[in-house]
Formats: structure tokens, C-alpha cells, sequence
């Protein structure tokens, strides 16, 4: 498996977070981004206790293929 980073919030203090990855194995994305821990926002979603969830900024969507035409800015 080898992920490809194809960029980092340009919004973001010390350019930390968030990143979006590709896995070049399953063909899915991964995502960094921030935890969300706010009880009321989870309580109304299905969370199944293998899965996580995070938020994410709109603006990193300039980094994914099918949106850009296929360029990485990592």
C-alpha cells in the first residue's frame, strides 16, 4: 500500500492539518482532518463503533482529481 499525499490545507497554522491522501490500493481517500468530539453534532449520526469521523474544510475539495483534472499538489 502506498499513499499518495495530494495536499495540505493551505489555510492551515504550520501547514499541520488538514491533508488529503490517495491509497493507491484500495482506491479510496484518506483524510486528515479535525477530531469531532461535540456530543450533540455525533448524536445525530450513526456511527458505527469501527468508524470515525472528522471534519473536514471545504476548500481542501480543490484536492481531489475529480474535482482539480487529475493534478496533486502535494
Amino acid at each position: 500500500m502506498a499513499l499518495h499525499k495530494l495536499g495540505k490545507d493551505p489555510e492551515s497554522p504550520e501547514g499541520k492539518s488538514p491533508t488529503v491522501y490517495y491509497d493507491d490500493r484500495t482506491g479510496n481517500y484518506v483524510l486528515q482532518g479535525w477530531r469531532v468530539l461535540d456530543a450533540e453534532r455525533l448524536g445525530q449520526m450513526d456511527i458505527p463503533e469501527h468508524e470515525t469521523v472528522i471534519e473536514f474544510p471545504k476548500r481542501m475539495m480543490q484536492f481531489f482529481p475529480e474535482v482539480n483534472g487529475g493534478s496533486a499538489d502535494a
